[in-house]
């Protein structure tokens, strides 16, 4: 056999290998190797992790699991008998290796970005240090683009990226000073390729991506690691609590038992594992989602197509099953 024909076999076996994950996996295929070779969650004791949006959700599921690693946690989000219950669950589930005083409860409304500095102050004082910042807090949309009020464009941008960048940014001066630490943040597949109906939505998830994108290329030889989160999907709060096109608003309708969506455990362990292994970029969604993110990323035209051809419900019935 020939070197052509080794090499021939070598990318048939490889497409048909990424044929099944494809149609079988839950994320990325980088992401993909990691949760099954290597996840490195046992990398997370004794690290002091802080998590916006810690009250349900992701942000809770994050915290829960980490807790079984040993990892030391700052919990917000606005609801503190929210994050109370938050902490004594996960300290019920770190089986003894995390104790009251590892768990800090620290609630804060994360738009209010004059406090940040005194709330990461506290985070300090009570830690000594903090090595990963993990953001989380946010909130979706639904709305027709142009019936969308600016004040709406305002109130997401606020609560989706600039208090993200501006506690981000804090947390980075910190980094620079001891040498080390991590970034996080939660996207979405919307901040990938853009969905109908959530016009503001996918404009501050493709935001942080370019901001992060610049953070993580200014830091590449440094020991200051970025990841991004991009979950698809996921069983929540999540479409009762967004954003709609009047100020004020909340879209109030939630998700069915049976659609297709992601567990939030399930999405909270990925990101551990992606978080755990300083990935740059983690996809993860139930089938078709990861699919479709390839094939657009990297067939646009086509994609574009066909698109045009299949028009917006079927985007609009993966995103919300409606």
């Amino acid at each position: 056999m020939g070197l052509l024909s080794i090499i021939g076999l070598f990318i048939l076996f490889k497409l048909i290998v990424y044929f099944f994950l494809f149609f079988t996996g839950d994320t990325d295929l980088e992401l993909w190797w990691y949760d099954k070779f290597s996840s490195n969650l046992g990398s997370f004791k004794d690290k002091v992790v802080w998590i916006t949006g810690a009250s349900s959700g992701i942000g809770e599921q994050i915290a829960l699991n980490l807790s079984k690693y040993g990892a030391k946690l700052v919990l917000s989000a606005r609801s503190k008998d929210k994050l109370y219950q938050v902490k004594n669950r996960c300290i019920e589930l770190s089986e003894g290796k995390l104790t009251d005083n590892d768990i800090f409860v620290l609630p804060m409304d994360v738009t209010i970005v004059t406090k940040h500095v005194s709330l990461f102050d506290h985070v300090i004082n009570h830690f000594g240090k903090l090595d990963i910042l993990v953001n989380n807090a946010g909130r979706s949309q639904r709305a027709i683009w142009e019936d969308i009020k600016l004040e709406v464009d305002h109130e997401a941008f606020e609560l989706n990226v600039f208090s993200v960048i501006n506690l981000s940014r804090i947390a980075v001066r910190y980094f620079n000073q001891v040498g080390k630490g991590q970034i996080v943040a939660t996207s979405s597949a919307a901040g990938i390729i853009p969905v109908p109906f959530s016009a503001t939505y996918n404009a501050t998830k493709h935001a942080l991506h370019g901001y992060f994108g610049a953070l993580r290329q200014e830091k590449v030889h440094t020991n200051i690691y970025v990841t991004l989160l991009c979950p698809g999907p996921v069983f929540s709060n999540f479409l009762k609590e967004s954003f709609t096109a009047h100020p004020g608003e909340k879209y109030g309708f939630t998700h069915s038992p049976t659609d297709n969506r992601m567990s939030a455990e399930r999405c909270a362990h990925l990101s551990c594992v992606a978080i755990a292994n300083k990935l740059k970029e983690s996809w993860m969604a139930k089938f078709p989602i990861i699919p479709i993110l390839y094939f657009t990323i990297y067939y646009p035209v086509l994609s574009n197509k066909l698109y045009e051809l299949y028009g917006y419900k079927i985007a609009q019935k993966l995103r919300d099953n409606q």
